[in-house]
């Protein structure tokens, strides 16, 4: 039977998880041991009689910057035990990579990760460097700290976990798995406001259905992602 997937959050704020995490199909997984979670209070590493987590930006300018000397006792903490220390660190930043779904299945192939969770104006590079930590980022925005970011990496992750959806088959037409676009959805009533599911769902025809389904995928990514239909239109030698 495969490991619990071990996840680690280093945060000032531990009492923000699990969160969302603890509920629906994700919290029923962490309740059934498909998964673990441990937080890590950064404030606990803390430095001198106000135990400081922070100091000001070297060569200046504003803000606060999270110590390396606090941080690293944090990290040593949670690579405790020898399987551990080959764990992936991630530091969730707006500068880092951006996290695909490509990305999140190769993640959720380890037996676990070990996320940072970031305040202020960021956290001492000499930490990244010395841990070779890795940066991710959810886009192009910035949040307060990392702990919404680090909460959504790891639902995206754990929802991939062999056994914590009910139907493994919805996961194959998701978005980003044929880098096409999900097709749009509808349920019952067969009429709403005088707006029709549209027929060929109702037809019984699956081979009619499926083709609808590729074709509206298609359109929707054209339409709004035209990034990833240039890069559809590639693979497929699509002129």
């Amino acid at each position: 039977m495969k490991k619990a997937f071990n996840s680690k959050v280093i945060t000032l704020f531990p009492e923000s998880f699990p969160g969302l995490l603890g509920v629906g199909v994700i919290g029923k997984a962490l309740k059934n041991k498909l998964w673990k979670l441990q937080t890590i209070d950064i404030k606990k590493f803390g430095k001198g009689n106000y135990k400081k987590i922070d100091d000001t930006t070297a060569g200046g300018g504003p803000g606060m910057i999270l110590k390396a000397d606090v941080l690293g006792p944090a990290i040593d903490k949670s690579l405790n035990g020898c399987e551990d220390k080959k764990m992936p660190i991630i530091y969730l930043s707006p500068r880092g990579k951006p996290l695909t779904q490509s990305k999140v299945k190769k993640l959720s192939k380890n037996d676990g990760l070990i996320l940072l969770c970031g305040r202020y104006e960021g956290v001492d590079q000499r930490l990244l460097d010395k841990y070779k930590i890795e940066e991710i980022s959810l886009g192009d925005f910035i949040l307060a700290g990392g702990e919404i970011a680090a909460q959504a990496t790891l639902e995206a992750i754990i929802r991939l976990i062999p056994g914590v959806l009910g139907d493994a088959e919805s996961l194959k037409n998701e978005t980003f798995n044929s880098d096409l676009l999900e097709f749009p959805q509808y349920t019952r009533p067969r009429k709403w406001k005088n707006i029709e599911i549209p027929k060929v769902l109702n037809s019984g025809n699956h081979k009619n259905i499926d083709i609808w389904r590729k074709e509206m995928s298609k359109k929707l990514t054209k339409r709004n992602r035209p990034d990833l239909w240039e890069k559809y239109k590639k693979k497929q030698d699509i002129k």
